[in-house]
C-alpha cells in the first residue's frame, strides 16, 4: 500500500504524510528501505519493529538548508571545529533502530566517536515512533527540533534526553537569532536576506 501511494507516477500530496507498519522484522525493514532508494522525498526510520515512513515537502527542505547554511557562518565566525555529516543514516540491527537526520555534527573532532554529537530533526509531521528513543540508541549528545517555527534542544544526560533552554556545545549561539533569520529564508524566500542579518547581529554581539 505504501508503495502504490509513494509512486512515481502518482501526483504527490502538498503536505507531508506519515505512514507506519508494525510487527517488521530488522530484515523486513531493510528491504522496504531499499525499495525506497530511487523514490525522492521519502524518509524511512525504525524502532524496534515499527517503520515509519515520511514525505518530505518543500519547507522541510528550506528549513533544513538555511539551518545548515547559518550554523555553517556561526562556526566559522566563532572558529569552532564542527565535522558535519548532513543527514547520514544512523543504524544498527543491534540497537535495533535506524534514523536519518536532517543535519548531524561532531563537535571537537571525531576521534574515538562512532556516532554524532549533535542531530537537528526538522519535524513538520509528528509521528508515534519515539523520537529521541532513537537517537538515544546512538548516543546522540544533543539533538535539536524544529517544530511549530520553534527549536527544541534535548541535551542526553544519565541515559536520558533533558530539554535544555540553550546548547552546551554552543553555549553562546543566540537561538533567538537563529529563528528569525531561518523564518526569513522561510517567508521572505530571501537567504541572502536571512545570512545577512545573521551574521551582523553575531559580528554585533561579539
Amino acid at each position: 500500500m505504501t508503495t502504490k501511494i509513494l509512486d512515481k507516477s502518482t501526483p504527490q500530496p502538498e503536505h507531508e504524510q506519515r505512514f507506519v507498519r508494525h510487527g517488521l522484522t530488522w530484515q523486513q525493514f531493510k528491504a522496504i528501505q531499499a525499495s525506497f532508494e530511487d523514490v525522492p522525498g521519502v524518509r524511512l526510520s525504525y524502532l524496534d519493529g515499527t517503520l515509519e515512513l515520511m514525505t518530505i515537502r518543500e519547507p522541510h527542505e528550506v528549513v533544513s538548508t538555511i539551518l545548515g547554511v547559518l550554523l555553517a557562518l556561526y562556526f566559522a565566525e566563532i572558529g569552532i571545529n564542527v565535522y558535519g555529516t548532513g543527514s547520514v543514516t544512523l543504524e544498527a540491527e543491534e540497537r535495533g533502530a535506524s534514523v536519518e537526520p536532517d543535519l548531524s555534527y561532531y563537535v571537537g573532532g571525531t576521534e574515538g566517536k562512532d556516532y554524532p554529537d549533535l542531530a537537528i530533526e526538522v519535524v513538520y509531521t509528528s509521528g508515534n515512533i519515539k523520537k529521541l528513543e532513537k537517537y538515544k540508541r546512538f548516543g546522540v549528545t544533543e539533538v535539536w527540533f524544529w517544530e511549530d517555527e520553534q527549536l527544541f534542544l534535548y541535551r542526553l544526560h544519565e541515559h536520558e534526553y533533558e530539554q535544555i533552554p540553550q546548547s552546551d556545545f554552543f553555549p553562546d549561539l543566540n537561538l533567538a537569532l537563529l529563528v528569525r533569520c531561518t523564518l526569513i529564508h522561510l517567508r521572505e524566500k530571501n537567504m541572502t536576506q536571512a545570512m545577512t542579518k545573521f551574521i551582523n547581529e553575531i559580528r554585533v554581539n561579539n
